[in-house]
């Protein structure tokens, strides 16, 4: 079964998927509008805070152009000190990443066909799509615009340079294949799927020795050594720990995130991974723009079984589905931002650390920093609190980071452990960043959330007041 784009208007690419295209981009537009309205809403607050009548005049334009009010508390001392803009600015944030959760999770405006992208996984010889990309912001929305699949059913874990945790994704693998045997789900453990591990590396097409990967010095060769070595270790920990019969394939993508055009790493004539050849989404992009709808797709088809060798069938097909829906997001960028974003580089809003945020969905909306403790992710979040020293601290403006736990309610004890893993988390930030905290440069929130029943998040404290959270709730 080929999952294939719905038909688009003439004059634009035949296997593009404008409508869809439309939808994504009034998103992203209604989004991102709603964090960077922050700074200039605060410019206009902080201009009045020595006038008459300073504190309804202040939440009336907070509830006019952000869509809710400030703590009251703060804009009460600024007749005695300075407004204390941190603290608002973190607030904002905060409250605007509250409401940008409940409208995804309300709404689930971006869920997808599930169940036919699982038929379609498993007809292609796989059971479970795990993809870890890197935990810049720049690939953030990967899964739902770049490869246009359904981010319920395929795992995303991101890392610092994609160097996903291997031990984490043993345990994952084993998890599945478990369920496969106890359940039969999503196959029964005698049917001959594969467990597919995915990496996507980036790079700058623009600006290639500045804005590349920063975990790999926005070296793309580098980027892609990495990521391949990682799934080589993977799969060999796997089979050395199993059999070496383990259902373990692997795939290699690259990213340009000024494009969002990717490129599929091909196997050599051993069927290993060859850095140097690998079918680029954005010629394909071009070869078949004038093609009909037909041509283009069998265009495409004929040039991944060219390039594929002795990849089975499988992996030819799902490769050129992945390939066909990139093209999508290729239309996407060369429509709505002129064929390259303008903020080729870092604008992420803030930083995500813990466990889960499926909801973000967005290009330069979140760093991530999967982790169970700080310690484990110290790393990642130290390129995270790099960038934004760049982003906010240079402009006394401090870095906003959701603490947040995913947990499932069914299991006795789960919320208590989120809570008591949020406020670990917390701490431990304020100690290793310790002089951001002390002047006002970090704040943090703290969520939580039961994924199993699909709930919202729940808000259990913040830096910037606890007891404000309650009121605003």
């Amino acid at each position: 079964m080929r999952m294939t784009p719905v038909p688009v208007k003439a004059g634009q690419h035949p296997l593009a998927n404008a409508s869809e295209n439309a939808q994504l981009f009034d998103y992203e537009q209604r989004t991102k509008a709603a964090f960077d309205a922050v700074v200039p809403t605060l410019k206009q607050i902080s201009g009045l805070q020595h006038e008459a009548d300073f504190e309804r005049r202040a939440q009336a334009l907070a509830k006019e152009q952000l869509g809710f009010e400030l703590p009251g508390d703060i804009l009460a001392d600024a007749w005695v000190t300075q407004l204390d803009m941190r603290r608002l600015f973190a607030w904002c944030v905060f409250q605007t990443y509250q409401r940008f959760c409940d409208d995804f999770f309300a709404n689930d405006f971006l869920s997808r066909l599930e169940t036919e992208f699982q038929t379609f996984l498993i007809e292609c010889g796989f059971h479970t799509l795990d993809i870890s990309p890197c935990a810049d912001g720049r690939l953030a929305h990967v899964i739902s615009y770049v490869l246009r699949l359904p981010h319920k059913a395929v795992r995303r874990k991101s890392y610092a340079g994609a160097m996903f945790d291997i031990e984490d994704s043993i345990e994952k693998w084993t998890e599945t294949e478990l369920q496969r045997f106890r359940e039969g789900k999503p196959t029964t453990a005698d049917m001959s799927t594969r467990y597919l591990k995915t990496v996507v590396y980036h790079f700058s097409s623009g600006d290639p020795e500045h804005e590349g990967c920063a975990a790999h010095g926005s070296d793309a060769g580098r980027a892609a050594q990495g990521g391949l070595e990682q799934l080589k270790a993977f799969q060999t920990a796997v089979e050395n720990s199993f059999c070496c019969g383990a259902s373990i394939d692997l795939m290699l993508i690259g990213l340009d995130t000024d494009s969002d055009a990717i490129r599929i790493h091909m196997p050599d004539r051993h069927g290993e991974i060859d850095l140097k050849r690998y079918l680029d989404a954005a010629e394909l992009f071009d070869a078949t723009l004038s093609m009909s709808r037909a041509q283009a797709d069998e265009y495409i088809d004929g040039q991944v079984r060219q390039a594929g060798g002795e990849m089975s069938e499988g992996m030819q097909k799902l490769m050129a589905h992945l390939l066909i829906n990139n093209l999508s997001q290729i239309e996407y960028v060369r429509q709505y931002h002129n064929g390259r974003y303008q903020d080729i580089g870092h604008a992420e809003r803030f930083i995500g650390a813990g466990i889960g945020f499926e909801e973000v969905q967005l290009r330069n909306l979140t760093y991530f920093a999967y982790m169970q403790t700080v310690e484990e992710a110290a790393a990642d979040l130290d390129v995270g609190i790099k960038i934004f020293s760049k982003l906010n601290v240079s402009h006394s403006l401090p870095v906003p980071v959701v603490v947040r736990f995913d947990y499932h309610g069914q299991v006795p004890g789960a919320r208590e452990r989120a809570i008591d893993h949020c406020r670990r988390v917390d701490a431990a930030l304020s100690a290793r960043y310790a002089d951001l905290a002390r002047t006002g440069l970090l704040h943090t929130l703290q969520v939580i959330r039961d994924c199993h029943a699909g709930e919202r998040i729940e808000v259990i404290g913040t830096s910037v007041k606890d007891e404000v959270t309650e009121e605003a709730h």
